[in-house]
C-alpha cells in the first residue's frame, strides 16, 4: 500500500524551492539576526481524523516552516581606535545564527512578521522567536 505522508510532501515542496541561480529568492537579502521562513502546509485533518476549517492552524501561537534564507547574524561592536598609523579595516564581524537554510523551524507567531512576496506567504522571524530547529545532517 503506497502511503505518502504529509512530511514527505513538505520535503518535496521544499526541494522545489531550493535556491538556484535563476530563482527569484536569491535576490532577497535578510538583515541581521532575522530568518526568512516559508510556512509549512498545515494538515487538513487532526490525528483523530476530524477535518479542520481553513485558517484554524494559522491562528495557532506556534507555527512551523522551512528556513529559506538567514541574515548574517549579530553584529559584533568594533573597538574605537584613534591610532593614525593603523589601517582602516571597516570589515563588520558577526556572530552567526544557529538556523541554517533547509532547517525546519518551530517559531512563535507573535514574534514573526508575515510578508507576501510574489503571491506567496513568508515569515520574517528574529532568531529569538525560534523555539526549535530540526536539521537533516549526514551522520
Amino acid at each position: 500500500m503506497n502511503h505518502i505522508t504529509p512530511l514527505f510532501l513538505l520535503f518535496i515542496s521544499f526541494m522545489a524551492m531550493h535556491l538556484t541561480p535563476d530563482n527569484r529568492l536569491k535576490k532577497l537579502v535578510v538583515i541581521g539576526d532575522r530568518v526568512l521562513i516559508k510556512p509549512a502546509t498545515p494538515d487538513e485533518r487532526t490525528a483523530s481524523g476530524l477535518y479542520l476549517p481553513p485558517g484554524v492552524q494559522e491562528k495557532e501561537k506556534v507555527q512551523q516552516g522551512y528556513v529559506i534564507k538567514t541574515g548574517p547574524g549579530y553584529a559584533i561592536p568594533m573597538p574605537v581606535d584613534d591610532e593614525p598609523w593603523k589601517q582602516d579595516d571597516d570589515q563588520v564581524k558577526y556572530v552567526p545564527l544557529q538556523a541554517k537554510e533547509g532547517d525546519l523551524a518551530i517559531f512563535l507567531l507573535s514574534g514573526a512578521t508575515e510578508v507576501m512576496y510574489e503571491k506567496e506567504k513568508y515569515f520574517i522571524v528574529p532568531q529569538s522567536a525560534i523555539l526549535m530547529l530540526e536539521r537533516e545532517e549526514d551522520l
